[in-house]
């Protein structure tokens, strides 16, 4: 119920408080002034008793600031929570022009037993401090939460740095939190329909027998820390077949989840997914995209909701070429063909042996006619320029790894011998510095 103005209100209900209550308590200080300044310049020009109201701090209410609003969000509906807000005074009180300091211990002592018996404002009493200034239309007099006045007891160290933040001298001060003002989200809440039925011809709900999957971890080959297109991947857990079973691969950078068939694993507990090669499937070009993705399982029930696993990570890693793959030492000009092909606003990277090379800019279009789009049967192309690349020390020609890495993802530089599986650094994506 309250808007932005239910912080200016508080302060002015406070202010309004204090002024009627203190010359109640104690007639012989009628007269006496009250302000809402900064503590620097609370006493320019003011030479009788004197109560100043400062609001020093906010802060966010703990236990309201995830919840709705009562009464403004029912059930099934999503809103968003209203800004809740505790806020942080500091009164302090001067004498007069005597500078007897029990006239401000007067002034602090009414100021104290009038917000000590007040310490929950009722609704009437804030509508009236707020009848003739223009914040009734804060709606703090009907916010579902009542504010609540309480006496903060701050240690004299951190007292002191509060008035050195002040920039001012220390004067005989009282700390009090304000609890707990509303401002309402301008958001919407999202208002849900009513429910019709419960599922198919009204049936209520459906109790399917048996857990979900349970995935624990996905295993590349060859103890690769990601895979690449015509890999076989294995994914281990708990309570996977391969019946009326589908693997989900999920990217960001894709419109929808790729849906895979998976096969036999070759353990207990596991089962496996084979990413098609471009070769085996020429749409994998467009459809795969080098990154990271969430893999899940899903089975089909025969009657009822499918059952879903949890989802894991897994890295595909591009697979380049790299041209030329020998160079004179100094500016070195490395072209890169990646598959599958990059998406748009992938993060792209060129690492050449220990060096990291962002990508060149792209040339300008010529003004007419466009450009047309790219193949999307082709790889991705990509340029990089590294400076000063060097060869040895001793003047022999050196030899650098090159890798791309995609969105953190990078690409494998490694073959393994066909009859013995040694691995080995793969020529074609070396470059040979001269």
């Amino acid at each position: 119920m309250s808007n932005s103005l239910a912080i200016a209100a508080t302060t002015e209900t406070l202010r309004s408080l204090l002024h009627a209550q203190i010359q109640i308590l104690d007639p012989t200080l009628a007269g006496f002034e009250l302000t809402t300044k900064p503590p620097d310049i609370a006493r320019k020009g003011i030479t009788k008793a004197q109560l100043n109201l400062f609001l020093y701090q906010t802060a966010i209410n703990a236990a309201w600031r995830n919840l709705d609003m009562p009464r403004q969000v029912r059930p099934g509906e999503v809103g968003n929570p209203p800004l809740a807000l505790n806020l942080h005074y500091l009164i302090t009180a001067y004498g007069d022009e005597s500078e007897d300091e029990t006239i401000s211990h007067r002034v602090l002592g009414g100021a104290m037993s009038a917000l000590h018996d007040n310490a929950l404002l009722r609704r009437d009493d804030v509508r009236s401090a707020l009848q003739n200034n223009g914040l009734l239309a804060s709606g703090i007099a009907d916010q579902f939460e009542q504010l609540r006045i309480t006496l903060i007891t701050t240690p004299l160290d951190e007292m002191s740095k509060l008035w050195t933040a002040l920039q001012t001298q220390y004067r005989l001060s009282a700390n009090y939190e304000i609890t707990v003002v509303l401002i309402d989200s301008r958001v919407p809440a999202r208002a849900a329909l009513p429910v019709l039925k419960r599922g198919d011809d009204d049936r209520g709900p459906v109790a399917v027998a048996g857990r979900a999957p349970v995935l624990e971890s996905v295993r590349y080959p060859r103890a690769q820390v990601a895979a690449r297109l015509g890999d076989d991947i294995a994914i281990v857990g708990t309570q996977l077949g391969i019946s009326t079973t589908t693997v989900r691969l999920t990217s960001p950078r894709l419109a929808a989840p790729l849906i895979l068939t998976p096969q036999p694993g070759d353990r207990p507990g596991e089962i496996k997914v084979h990413l098609p090669t471009i070769a085996e499937d020429a749409a994998a070009m467009s459809a795969y995209v080098p990154g990271f993705y969430t893999v899940a399982v899903k089975v089909a029930a025969a009657a009822g909701p499918a059952l879903v696993s949890n989802e894991l990570a897994f890295a595909l890693a591009p697979t380049i070429t790299v041209t030329p793959n020998e160079a004179p030492a100094g500016t070195v000009h490395v072209a890169i063909a990646c598959t599958p092909r990059v998406a748009e606003r992938q993060r792209i990277l060129l690492v050449l042996g220990d060096r990291q090379a962002e990508l060149d800019p792209p040339p300008d279009p010529p003004p007419d006619p466009p450009p047309p789009p790219p193949d999307p049967g082709e790889p991705s192309a990509a340029a990089f320029t590294l400076d000063d690349v060097r060869r040895n020390p001793d003047g022999s020609a050196k030899t650098y790894v090159v890798r791309l890495r995609v969105d953190g993802v990078d690409s494998i530089p490694v073959v393994y011998d066909d009859a013995t599986g040694t691995p080995a650094f793969d020529a074609q994506q070396q470059v040979k510095i001269t």
